[in-house]
């Protein structure tokens, strides 16, 4: 089972051209599936049943698990089985007629203007690395860039003199995003002032560099955006993913359209969009709660 696997993975990597965050995810997902398989004595995909693969789902809810995270494990199954039979490794698919639980998808956490001020004003401009995390924080929030994004764009994606960046997203599309003012003035101050201390004479194309002159990891900005918020006071909860939540509702409320804002964020699904109207409506009943006479 484990090199049927490697061999769907393949698949993904290559023909439907998936992301490695999205493989990273079904291979997890399918490795708890086939070591919950072999416990149950089952070596051989041929000898896993319909009601091995319900057992699993169940155990998966007795963890704990929310039917969102049983949902994507039953994907990653399905969509395993579809690609088996589709390349005759099996006959029949026992998966593809069970029904994941309803998806119930919570509205994403999202900062006030006032409170991404207060964020993007966090970083000490006196300090090298205060400057760089002021760049990447302001480039955030004016391009709603995924985290991925920000930490492997490179010197060639940025055309500063139009006010624009080229990035990768999912599955490498790329897509031209435009850029602020504020978050201009901020590369170019960190380009000049910093960027080439950091990089000590190496030949690097990353924007975004290490003290050691390397690209900056994930974790590095997640810790990035946590220390900011400490020092912006912000009490709530936040991620890097938390500015690209900001600034599509942000947009919206200022009145973007749709479309447009799908297209900056790189949806390839508007539905997946259409989540950020349904925050506008939560903030429009919470305003007319606490305003209304008689609420």
């Amino acid at each position: 089972m484990k090199a049927l696997l490697e061999e769907f993975l393949n698949y993904l990597s290559v023909e439907r051209g998936l992301s490695k965050n999205t493989i990273s995810s079904y291979r997890t997902d399918l490795a708890h599936f086939i070591e919950a398989m072999e416990k149950l004595g089952v070596k051989d995909i041929d000898g896993v049943k319909r009601d091995d693969i319900t057992r699993y789902l169940l155990s998966l809810k007795d963890k704990g698990l929310s039917s969102n995270s049983i949902s994507r494990a039953l994907v990653a199954v399905k969509m395993f089985y579809r690609f088996l039979v589709q390349e005759r490794f099996i006959k029949d698919d026992v998966a593809g007629v069970l029904e994941s639980p309803k998806l119930m998808r919570p509205l994403p956490n999202v900062l006030g203007m006032a409170e991404v001020d207060k964020l993007l004003g966090a970083p000490d401009v006196r300090d090298w690395m205060g400057i760089r995390d002021k760049a990447a924080l302001e480039l955030m929030y004016a391009t709603g860039m995924r985290v991925s994004e920000l930490v492997n764009l490179t010197i060639d994606g940025l055309n500063l003199d139009i006010g624009f960046i080229k990035c990768k997203g999912k599955g490498d599309k790329e897509r031209i995003v435009p850029i602020g003012k504020k978050a201009k003035e901020s590369i170019v101050r960190y380009m000049e002032k910093v960027r080439p201390k950091l990089l000590k004479n190496r030949q690097d194309q990353h924007l975004f560099l290490s003290r050691l002159g390397r690209k900056v990891s994930r974790q590095s900005f997640w810790k990035i955006i946590k220390r900011c918020a400490r020092i912006a006071r912000i009490k709530r909860e936040i991620a890097p993913h938390t500015l690209r939540h900001s600034f599509a509702t942000h947009l919206l409320e200022r009145g973007a359209d749709l479309r447009v804002v799908q297209e900056l964020l790189g949806h390839s699904d508007i539905s997946t969009t259409q989540i950020y109207t349904h925050i506008n409506k939560e903030r429009l009943k919470s305003i007319h709660r606490q305003f209304h006479p008689r609420p």
